[in-house]
């Protein structure tokens, strides 16, 4: 893998992009694997978090992910490291996603039943499709408001057919924190994406988080010994899936599309994690969770419906 360093220009070559045909298919597909893969997140976080404490397993996986993704960079074939402002941008963007949105997500889902988990992370789209429209200047089209009010009265139902009213406000508090830092940091990903290519800036922003996070080391080598290899390979889990894969499928996405129809896709999340959580630990959803997932999948068609 051979690493070169770039001048911050306005006029520096952007990342060749494919054809619109091409991307006619392949935005969506890769929107579809992030989807997909961060759905069954949540199984992998509630597998390992009986036994990994919240700054352990944010480590565990970030570092698992940045090794993955040194090894994805290596078979790409060179990384375009940004210099200056961009530089500070990324390792910004990558300390406050990979690294306090873990941590955040990690510490609300200890304490927090699954409902209401999900209803504080639906709120992320509804944040990032605000935030971009002030902001990015894609304004606020009525099918993907539509959408994403649909989508979010889906999350609600899973919410309430999921929730134990176990949570508290502290976790409360976090769960929000959670859901303000995935939107920031996709609106700041997406600023910075015209000045470095989707694959550097997730393997530069996964090596910041896992810096930042260093501290919790003492912590997960003491885990690690006493935690089972199941706990474990959930961790490994993901940090390749959910974490390096999931990412770079995503910031191919966003480098093509709208944030906030990007965003509005996510929503599909919710669902699948319903159906594998049937699937994989026996839970057997409800009528209402399973109407809501429905709600949630027709509000991601109504969004992005033209995703491109």
């Amino acid at each position: 893998m051979s690493t070169t360093t770039v001048p911050e220009t306005p006029e520096a070559p952007a990342a060749p992009t494919a054809p619109p045909s091409t991307n006619r298919f392949l935005v969506p597909a890769a929107a579809a694997v992030t989807v997909v893969l961060w759905g069954s997140a949540f199984i992998g976080i509630r597998s390992a978090g009986f036994d990994y404490s919240p700054g352990a397993l944010a480590l565990g996986r970030i570092f698992v992910g940045t090794l993955a993704l040194t090894v994805i960079a290596g078979l790409a074939g060179k990384l375009r490291l940004p210099r200056g402002r961009t530089l500070v941008g990324v390792v910004v963007w990558g300390v406050l996603w990979f690294g306090l949105y873990n941590l955040a997500l990690n510490a609300a889902e200890r304490t927090l039943d699954a409902g209401t988990a999900s209803l504080l992370v639906g709120l992320a789209p509804i944040l990032i499709a605000v935030f971009a429209g002030i902001s990015l200047g894609e304004g606020f089209p009525a099918r993907l408001l539509a959408g994403i009010g649909i989508a979010f009265a889906g999350v609600a139902g899973i919410a309430l057919a999921t929730s134990s009213g176990a949570s508290d406000v502290v976790s409360v508090l976090l769960g929000l924190a959670a859901a303000v830092i995935y939107a920031g940091s996709t609106i700041l990903q997406k600023r910075l994406l015209p000045q470095v290519d989707s694959l550097t800036m997730t393997w530069l922003g996964c090596l910041a988080g896992t810096v930042a996070c260093l501290p919790f080391l003492p912590v997960l080598v003491t885990e690690l010994v006493t935690a089972p290899t199941s706990a474990t390979l959930s961790v490994v889990y993901l940090g390749v899936f959910p974490t390096a894969i999931a990412f770079v499928t995503w910031g191919y996405a966003l480098t093509r599309t709208t944030a906030g129809r990007l965003g509005a896709a996510t929503y599909a999340a919710a669902p699948l994690a319903v159906l594998m959580s049937w699937a994989l630990l026996g839970e057997v959803p409800t009528p209402v969770a399973l109407a809501g997932g429905a709600l949630c999948l027709a509000g991601v068609l109504v969004a992005t419906l033209r995703l491109r």
